[in-house]
């Protein structure tokens, strides 16, 4: 079931960073690499930094195929994705618990310390959209006030603390995703904010 909802996230991810790319004018190619950045890309990162190989689309190309023909689809339907705006950032909300718990996963599989599976989590989980908004020259999501990283946070921590509890894999992954999807849900729904810093003073 969870490698199901891996191929719906990486799909919508997909689709929704060949909108960003448009508005970019890239060329296809471009919307292809900006595809497959935001979709593999938060898996990568945390491959990279673990040590952890092969990649997953490495190992699996078709996550490369999938990726990009439902960007170059949405380039072709994106004056209907606009209208789907919502749906979109529905499945982003399970793209986003659906990464953070494999990365969760891949984490406890190399025995790292619970604190680095969280972090393993986060990354997986959020460092595809930071990498898509840098190429796309906007200021990362995750940086601003939603509630996006705290909730993979929250995903992750409800997932180490099940398993480490109950010992079930399964209630954990179930436990995590129901919590992180409704906090991502609500968050969306209510307009739910992080603080702000804002400085304006100058040092010079």
């Amino acid at each position: 079931m969870l490698h199901i909802l891996y191929i719906i996230a990486i799909t919508a991810e997909a689709m929704t960073a060949a909108l960003s790319a448009g508005r970019r004018d890239m060329d296809w190619v471009g919307v292809c690499i900006i595809a497959w950045v935001t979709a593999l890309g938060g898996g990568t990162v945390r491959n990279v930094l673990f040590g952890h190989y092969p990649m997953s689309w490495v190992e699996h190309p078709e996550y490369l195929v999938i990726t990009a023909a439902a960007a170059l689809l949405a380039a072709f339907i994106a004056s209907i994705m606009t209208k789907l705006k919502k749906l979109f950032l529905y499945l982003d909300a399970l793209g986003l618990v659906v990464f953070t718990i494999i990365g969760c996963q891949v984490a406890q599989e190399i025995h790292l310390p619970y604190l680095i599976v969280l972090f393993s989590g986060m990354i997986t989980g959020c460092a595809g959209g930071v990498l898509r908004d840098v190429l796309c020259n906007e200021v990362p999501f995750l940086f601003r006030k939603e509630i996006y990283a705290s909730a993979a946070i929250v995903t992750g921590a409800v997932y180490i603390g099940v398993e480490h509890f109950d010992g079930s894999e399964m209630l954990a992954t179930v436990s995590a995703a129901v919590v992180g999807l409704t906090l991502r849900l609500l968050s969306i729904r209510y307009e739910w904010h992080m603080p702000k810093f804002v400085y304006r003073d100058e040092w010079h």
